[in-house]
């Protein structure tokens, strides 16, 4: 499939209007055997670089890779290996055809989405919970709940380098740059370490004695970091349904945005970080927020809650969870 042509950018009395009249395309598997099953569950989307493809998993292992433009299954590439629920999944940011899946069960899965085989496995890293690819490609990590961290490499069966976290460790994310990572935390804090050596970057001067500098923006755990494509902000997302937006030249928190919905699990901006939106498992909408001015858009009704959430990476085409399916809005109207 030819790359799709990033759309420009719409301002924020525009915004409302076109994504006003967005329908929202189902993606789901209807055969009678899928509707006598118990829930899916899906747990995790991810866009590929291109914005072609959509890979979901889901806590019965299913994983599968849908063509956006193509709602029906039969249109979809199931991958089958994975004996444990799929926590997360993610492509390449490099490569538009390499996705790599990790389950409950500490097993990390690499896949040529093209041959639909399984390319590497990595295996024990123990309930894992978190995936970040770095930047180039060409390392990733994965975090457990034990809060053990683990450089791996897509073309080694075994971790790079693991890395023991003092505190709970929620979600990983990187800056473009791929030379340092910020973890959120159960304390509430952000963590800004150095890739991938794993050291503090920053410190407080407190009466000559060091001590790390953190991100403290929210009253309770932070669940959720994400980097702004533009790279202005880091936004964090709490358990305290708060939105924290951080400049990354000093670090200062310029704004907050409060989501009426519950707390903030997942954190997405669109293609040219104008606009925001956090999943969350409590409400029935999805609530997106102008970056600048902080002001709530749009929203989308959802029949439950949408923890899970993924802008394409080209246009304002938005995926996420609704009733353990996945929807899409925005690719009716990108094919006019």
């Amino acid at each position: 499939m030819a790359p799709l042509r990033a759309r420009q950018s719409l301002s924020k009395d525009r915004f409302p209007v076109y994504f006003g009249n967005v329908k929202s395309q189902t993606y789901q598997d209807l055969s009678p055997a899928a509707r006598g099953a118990s829930s899916r569950g899906l747990c995790s989307i991810a866009w590929n670089p291109q914005g072609t493809l959509v890979a979901t998993g889901a806590s019965d292992k299913t994983l599968r890779v849908w063509n956006p433009e193509k709602p029906l299954v039969r249109f979809s590439t199931e991958l089958k290996g994975h004996s444990a629920g799929i926590e997360k999944v993610a492509f390449n940011p490099t490569k538009d055809a390499e996705l790599c899946s990790v389950s409950s069960d500490g097993v990390v899965k690499f896949w040529d989405v093209r041959s639909k085989t399984c390319i590497n496995e990595i295996t024990g890293l123990s309930d894992a919970s978190s995936l970040a690819w770095a930047p180039d490609g060409e390392t990733l990590m994965v975090g457990n709940k034990s809060n053990n961290v683990f450089v791996l490499s897509p073309t080694q069966s075994t971790p790079l380098s693991a890395h023991q976290q003092p505190v709970q460790t929620n979600q990983i994310t990187f800056c473009w740059s791929g030379k340092k990572i910020f973890l959120s935390t159960g304390e509430g804090h952000v963590r800004i370490l150095s890739y991938p050596d794993f050291e503090p970057l920053l410190y407080r001067d407190r009466s000559a004695g060091l001590e790390e500098f953190v991100l403290n923006g929210h009253t309770s755990q932070c669940l959720s970091v994400e980097m702004q494509p533009t790279a202005r902000y880091l936004a964090t997302g709490g358990y305290d349904s708060v939105i924290a937006l951080w400049d990354t030249t000093d670090w200062i928190c310029q704004k907050t945005i409060s989501n009426p919905t519950g707390p903030i699990r997942n954190i997405s901006f669109t293609f040219d970080g104008s606009y925001i939106v956090g999943g969350s498992e409590e409400g029935s909408s999805l609530d997106i927020f102008h970056v600048e001015s902080g002001e709530r858009v749009h929203a989308i009704k959802t029949t439950k809650a949408g923890p899970v959430v993924a802008w394409a990476p080209t246009r304002y085409c938005l995926a996420y969870v609704d009733q353990d399916v996945l929807r899409i809005a925005g690719v009716d109207s990108e094919r006019k």
